[in-house]
């Protein structure tokens, strides 16, 4: 295991994570006191694994197929298109 990749991948998601719907999803269910926090952390976590793996399935299946190159060109732009749309709609 190469604990760089580790830290950098760790490092990258929980920064993304921050604040976004998924997490604020799981704060309001935590907000439900009939609601098993174990049971919350768990359901939100497994989930979590779950589109994480479908995105290094689908991530590792298009790279057999499309240049790494390619693929951050297309995926920095995708970024930048976002960025440029939050800040025209704010």
């Amino acid at each position: 295991m190469n604990l760089r990749a580790l830290l950098l991948v760790f490092g990258t998601i929980f920064l993304a994570e921050l604040g976004d719907k998924t997490q604020l999803a799981t704060f309001l269910f935590a907000s439900d006191r009939q609601i098993s926090k174990l049971s919350l952390f768990i359901g939100a976590s497994l989930a979590l694994i779950a589109t994480s793996a479908i995105g290094v399935l689908l991530g590792d299946a298009i790279s057999r197929l499309v240049s790494e190159k390619l693929l951050r060109t297309v995926a920095g732009a995708g970024f930048v298109g976002i960025g440029i749309w939050t800040i025209v709609r704010a």
